[in-house]
């Protein structure tokens, strides 16, 4: 099985399991972490994303920050930055866009295509890496703190016992 306590995989065999993944992993979620959103186009980060924007509790749309380049929510006093720098053509350009002020202990930053602003975006507290697998999706969470590991902990053995749910993929 895993050998690493702070990497997961989970299988997600459509969209309805990509975005029950996304609500339970919501109330793990705090303020002051960095969540990326990694993986090729259509691999299901927004369809991640929507669900966990979702299952903290905004009713509104959710809307793709692909030209906004970020999305502000405010659910309870949690605030909800989820941004994405696929248009990016530098990684200079977070910074001339002013979002590291955006980065703070008050509030939850979701980033798509963090690698467009690499060495500019602050360094994640989790990793969800999407990939295409069939027909489905395989998921892999990473744990790159101590609170994004506290966060993750336990996931996998809630999505084991969730009837809606698939099992999670082999390591």
């Amino acid at each position: 099985m895993n050998q690493n306590p702070s990497t997961s995989l989970y299988r997600l065999p459509d969209e309805a399991a990509t975005r029950r993944l996304g609500e339970l992993l919501a109330p793990r979620l705090a303020a002051g972490l960095v969540v990326y959103l990694e993986g090729d186009l259509g691999a299901g980060k927004t369809t991640l994303a929507r669900a966990l924007i979702r299952a903290l509790g905004h009713a509104g749309p959710v809307k793709s920050p692909t030209y906004s380049l970020v999305e502000v929510y405010v659910v309870s006093s949690l605030y909800l930055y989820h941004f994405d720098f696929y248009r990016f053509e530098s990684p200079e350009e977070f910074f001339d866009a002013g979002f590291g002020e955006y980065f703070n202990a008050g509030a939850l930053c979701l980033v798509e295509w963090p690698e467009r602003a690499a060495g500019c975006v602050p360094k994640p507290d989790i990793r969800l890496c999407l990939r295409h697998e069939g027909a489905g999706r395989v998921l892999e969470t990473i744990a790159d703190s101590p609170e994004g590991a506290r966060c993750l902990d336990g996931l996998i053995s809630v999505w084991n016992v969730d009837a809606s749910c698939a099992t999670p993929a082999p390591r």
